[in-house]
């Protein structure tokens, strides 16, 4: 029920002003998150259908605020600031990862190990170069969704093995916003 957020989000026509904001949308998603691991605390993660990550809902909410840029007076401008704010963020997650206990056992650790990795890789270059807007713009906020996305992959697995606080206590999130209520259907 919880994920029917964005869900809602996506299936309405967009404005713009419809949507969320990335910091918004990715405040929702945390806490979603954070939910999944309350629930199956003392479930064997193998035995949960659907495993509890679910990064693809990053890449949603940089598609929701590349939307609201389209629909802005300035989308060039509105995309670059987003590349700019998904760094940051991709960044302050970072920070807080700790280095993975490379001699671990047990397959959640390794999968720390490389998401860990992953979050922290090298890019082999410019990925948009050769481009002009607005596929630059665009393609800078793709980039550094996907950099976020890597991040927030690297978070999740160290939030499994309790090694970072929940991302509102490491200051990357916020709390999610209040549900309203669907509206009943006409009639009833």
């Amino acid at each position: 029920m919880r994920g029917l957020l964005l869900l809602g989000w996506l299936a309405t026509p967009a404005t713009g002003q419809d949507l969320p904001d990335l910091q918004t949308c990715l405040n929702s998603y945390v806490d979603d998150y954070e939910w999944l691991l309350e629930v199956h605390a003392d479930d064997v993660l193998e035995d949960i259908e659907g495993g509890i990550w679910h990064v693809e809902e990053v890449p949603n909410c940089v598609t929701m605020a590349i939307m609201i840029c389209d629909a802005a007076e300035a989308s060039y401008a509105c995309q670059r600031d987003l590349a700019d704010e998904e760094r940051a963020l991709a960044e302050a997650i970072r920070a807080g990862l700790p280095d993975p206990d490379r001699g671990g056992d047990g397959w959640a650790k390794r999968l720390y190990a490389a998401t860990y990795d992953l979050a922290h890789g090298i890019s082999a270059g410019d990925d948009c170069a050769g481009t002009e807007d607005p596929m630059t713009s665009w393609c800078l906020a793709r980039e550094e969704g996907n950099r976020l996305r890597d991040a927030v992959s690297a978070w999740q697995v160290a939030r499994y093995l309790d090694l970072v606080p929940p991302a509102t206590e490491a200051g990357w999130a916020g709390p999610p916003p209040p549900l309203r209520p669907l509206p009943r259907p006409e009639g009833r």
